[in-house]
């Protein structure tokens, strides 16, 4: 979209956030333009084109804006800028460096540079003179934050090109010039370690082959046991207020397995952004033993924030995660919430005044998060590398209906669902992801199956199917005895019901606050839920259901302490002789 010559217009229309400017040359779909305001340039993206009336949505307020302002389109797309030093630095939706604003409220019109133009990086490099290259291919490296941050061939070059010179090992600033290589018809092209891409754009560098599936660990029992999800997979967790979908996140980031964790508060509530920006700087990380903000990436618009801005951030982030993914590196991209997306993308859509569809959001709302989700995945890298985005979006339903548009549609594109459950939640079962309504439609797929085959063992998803079944028995008995009363129903069910608490208890409860308790790798997982099993089938004896359910609470009491005891320790294997004993007396 190169043009010779910038385009200009004038405002002819102000909605709010939305302006309409009457151009007098083309732009393109996505274009920034600035916008003259008395006080400072605002600004904007092109969201519909109509003639020479271009509608553009502004990304900061237009209060005191007049018709007949100055616009000047700047011949590229709304992008970011990609080089060393964005981990863990904090930004907005924009990319603008928010540690380098002054003031408690952000300034209109006050933009900043992502990355450090001063600071010197330790540059290895790995290709050589003469070597062909194309975009992604890798040039060479530095050290960010105890990761491999890889200078790559910018994603715009296309075709082969070959290297005429690459600079020794040694210190630079990122606009130092690294490499320099020759296109076809022998032309050179000088390269930094910067380089530019716009977050609407999939970035593509990599082959086109059949992915390997294997299971993203979080260390959290509920979903790595009952509904995992993979490497480079997508999941969502709808939920209502205060149902802690904020603090799964957290916990999540903190010990899922990726070198990168990427946070897009797309439209939050400020104190919960503020949490984010207050904790991760000192959380301990787990993987390397530094600090967990050192390999995450912040991207804050919180909900006072204009609402355009807040449908740039979840792009934003999506791009920043293609990057380090073409690095090789495993990347965990979480948004909170895309139901503040969603409600930009309505704001917007009814100012235009589009045909509304279900609850006012856009007709396309189904198309537009599934476009978005499919940019996640697996990818093998063109030199044989393979780096992913595993994707967890949250949502955020009002009145915690999980039928509304948002959800409805973000169930049709991503392939995990971790709905929270509000009574879960009231009574203090956390994480209070549903067991029953959740789903994980990897368990589906063959070469998942194959992969827990070999990385678990033989009939694990029989006995994560028997658990659920175990726990659907258990709420149906529950339903029985409320309705009927403790002696109204037979002793079998409350077998039953008991069975289900001793699941939830030991299996689907979590303390994030206990240091072992917090993290449960996969085989203390299987081992607890084969321990759990097991009781579940032994055939007790009980004269009356009280004298049960105190069994049961002693049993599930043992077993929680093996929860907070260290893996194969002497306190664990005390607990579990102590319940052995336990269960001896009551065996038939």
């Amino acid at each position: 979209m190169e043009r010779k010559n910038k385009t200009t217009g004038t405002v002819a229309g102000i909605i709010a956030n939305l302006v309409i400017v009457k151009v007098d040359g083309p732009v393109a779909q996505n274009e920034i333009g600035f916008i003259y305001h008395p006080e400072n340039k605002l600004m904007a993206e092109v969201i519909k084109i109509t003639g020479d009336n271009v509608f553009v949505q502004v990304f900061e307020s237009t209060r005191g804006l007049k018709i007949g302002a100055k616009v000047e389109f700047e011949n590229h797309l709304l992008e970011v800028t990609l080089g060393p030093g964005i981990l863990s630095r904090n930004y907005d939706g924009l990319q603008n460096d928010l540690d380098k604003m002054e003031g408690v409220f952000l300034k209109r019109g006050d933009y900043t540079d992502p990355l450090d133009r001063e600071k010197k990086w330790d540059w290895t490099p790995i290709a050589k003179k003469g070597d062909k290259v194309s975009a992604g291919s890798w040039l060479g490296e530095v050290p960010e934050n105890g990761n491999p941050h890889r200078i790559m061939v910018p994603f715009k070059m296309e075709g082969v090109y070959t290297v005429k010179n690459i600079v020794e090992a040694g210190s630079y600033i990122v606009d130092d010039v690294i490499a320099t290589v020759s296109d076809a018809e022998g032309n050179d092209i000088q390269l930094t370690m910067v380089q530019k891409w716009p977050v609407k754009v999939a970035i593509k560098a990599y082959d086109n082959k059949p992915r390997p599936f294997k299971l993203l660990e979080t260390g959290i029992r509920t979903m790595d046991t009952l509904n995992p999800i993979v490497e480079g997979g997508t999941g969502f967790i709808p939920g209502p207020f205060g149902t802690g979908k904020t603090v799964l996140q957290h916990a999540i980031s903190k010990y899922a397995e990726a070198d990168i964790v990427i946070i897009a508060a797309c439209g939050e509530r400020a104190n919960e952004v503020v949490e984010i920006f207050t904790e991760f700087p000192e959380l301990e990380d787990p993987r390397t033993g530094r600090k967990l903000i050192e390999r995450t990436i912040i991207i804050a618009n919180t909900s006072n924030m204009p609402v355009a801005a807040r449908e740039a951030s979840v792009y934003t982030a999506m791009t920043l995660g293609e990057y380090y993914r073409s690095m090789g590196l495993k990347v965990l991209l979480m948004a909170d919430s895309t139901s503040r997306w969603a409600q930009a993308l309505r704001e917007m859509s009814n100012r235009l005044e589009e045909l509304p569809g279900p609850d006012a959001f856009p007709m396309d709302l189904t198309a537009i998060i599934s476009s978005f989700y499919a940019r996640a995945g697996f990818v093998y890298l063109n030199n044989g590398e393979s780096g992913s985005i595993t994707f967890i979006g949250t949502v955020s339903p009002a009145g915690g209906n999980l039928k509304e548009p948002v959800t409805e549609s973000t169930r049709k594109a991503a392939r995990c669902f971790y709905g929270l459950n509000q009574d879960r939640a009231d009574s203090k079962r956390y994480p209070a992801i549903d067991p029953i309504d959740s789903y994980s439609k990897y368990l589906e797929y063959p070469e998942v199956q194959s992969y827990l085959l070999e990385r678990i063992g033989e009939g694990w998803l029989d006995k994560v199917a028997k658990t659920k079944t175990l726990l659907l028995r258990g709420r149906e008995a529950m339903e029985q005895i409320n309705i009927l009363g403790d002696d109204g129903v037979p002793m079998e069910f409350h077998e039953r019901f008991w069975n289900s608490e001793l699941i939830d208890a030991v299996i689907l409860q979590q303390d994030s606050f206990d240091d072992v308790d917090a993290n449960c790798p996969m085989p203390r997982q299987k081992y607890m839920l084969e321990k759990v099993l097991d009781i579940t089938d032994k055939k007790f004896t009980f004269e009356t259901f009280e004298d049960l359910s105190g069994f049961f609470k002693r049993i599930i009491n043992h077993l929680k302490q093996m929860n907070y005891a260290e893996w194969d320790s002497d306190k664990f294997r005390n607990y579990e002789a102590e319940l052995e004993d336990m269960m001896k007396e009551r065996l038939n």
